[in-house]
């Protein structure tokens, strides 16, 4: 009977034991989700991140990274639509001094910011040879503006006389000299357009088309739909495009 009853005890605490053991994992399974949801809440992954990416809400393009046009033109400063815009009077590189007062029977003026050298201000200068060709008899010639430091030996303005001999410009290619132009009317990349009516007033700012690399793979004329709507007595829609292209170099001094 003694071995009885001993034997008893020893199966009743083995159960006992067992159960022990289950209820513990069972608690510690718990707690180790618990742990991870919280990680989870603490830490999502990347693609439900709510706020900025890491490294904060940076305001420019990121080294090497997009050329869209990053700021408002409230943060920019320029020129905003229906704004006149204030007269010039430039370099052009045929020595010539030129500016919007000496264009007789305009309808307007299709002001661009660009340069010799930005790939993006290249791939446009075939498009705004035709954009002249095909608009200044209409009223409406291109006026380009160099706005870069001329630190740079191949912005400076017998650069731009080679240029402009090469492409064979025919339209204005002038040198904002002490670059004062271009952050009157807000420009921040090259090419930036401002379209001007007669009176002078801003009506269209931004981006030529919506394909920079490509003029066959073009869907929207921007600039061509602002001018439509102007000779159609309407309001250009939209007003304004982000600009696509390298950023305007300014004088280091």
């Amino acid at each position: 009977m003694r071995k009885i009853s001993v034997l008893i005890a020893t199966i009743t605490m083995c159960l006992a034991v067992l159960v022990s053991c289950k209820d513990g994992g069972k608690k510690n399974t718990e707690v180790s989700t618990e742990n991870h949801q919280g990680d989870y809440k603490d830490h999502p992954h990347d693609g439900d991140r709510k706020g900025p990416p890491h490294g904060g809400d940076r305001k420019g393009p990121p080294k090497g990274g997009s050329p869209e046009q990053a700021k408002t033109l409230e943060e920019i400063g320029g020129y905003k639509i229906g704004e006149q815009a204030t007269d010039f009077n430039l370099k052009n590189v045929d020595g010539s001094m030129v500016s919007l007062a000496s264009y007789d029977n305009v309808k307007g003026y299709i002001v661009t910011f660009t340069c010799n050298e930005c790939p993006f201000a290249k791939m446009y200068e075939d498009r705004l040879i035709a954009l002249h060709n095909e608009y200044a008899p209409k009223g409406y010639p291109v006026i380009a503006i160099n706005p870069n430091s001329p630190e740079n030996e191949k912005e400076g303005y017998a650069a731009m006389q080679t240029r402009a001999k090469e492409k064979g410009f025919p339209f204005a290619y002038l040198v904002d000299e002490g670059q004062k132009i271009y952050p009157q009317y807000g420009a921040v990349r090259t090419p930036h357009v401002f379209l001007l009516d007669a009176d002078r007033k801003v009506q269209y700012i931004g981006t030529i088309d919506d394909n920079a690399k490509s003029a066959e793979d073009v869907k929207v004329k921007f600039l061509e739909n602002a001018i439509s709507a102007l000779e159609n007595g309407t309001k250009p829609s939209p007003e304004i495009t982000k600009a696509i292209g390298c950023p305007i170099k300014a004088n280091r001094s």
